[in-house]
């Protein structure tokens, strides 16, 4: 089975006030209540011990948040509700950088069902954000 995973790594503005903190994790928290087609969150804060991969990004995002939906109909429909777009807007006011990719992923019996890494990937259309970096 595979889902489609929308990939979101953040870094906070350094200056971000607790009000504002407080507003961006409302809005995460309604989007998440009120699309339905939603159909799982992960939130995680970056790890660092000392891999040698760490020096290719050293400081790339604090934050990552992983939203899944059953396929990309779902995905869209998150991109379109009324919740994303008011999480948009706290998006853009709340952080530094950004960068949001969406992926399908399953379990590594994909790699042997016909995924490949020498095929290039789909182009999925991005949709238009009301102001700020890339949205979540």
């Amino acid at each position: 089975m595979t889902v489609v995973t929308h990939v979101v790594l953040m870094k906070p503005q350094p200056d971000l006030s607790e009000a504002d903190r407080d507003a961006f994790i409302a809005a995460f928290e309604r989007a998440v209540r009120e699309i339905p087609s939603i159909r799982a969150v992960r939130i995680g804060r970056r790890v660092t011990h000392g891999a040698g991969y760490e020096a290719f990004a050293r400081d790339a995002a604090d934050y990552v948040a992983l939203i899944d939906f059953d396929d990309l109909d779902g995905l869209q429909a998150y991109l379109r509700h009324p919740a994303h777009g008011e999480l948009g807007a706290r998006f853009g006011a709340s952080l530094s950088s950004a960068l949001v990719v969406d992926f399908e992923a399953g379990g590594i019996e994909a790699l042997r069902a016909g995924w490949s890494f020498s095929r290039s990937a789909a182009t999925v259309r991005r949709a238009p954000f009301p102001s700020g970096p890339a949205i979540a």
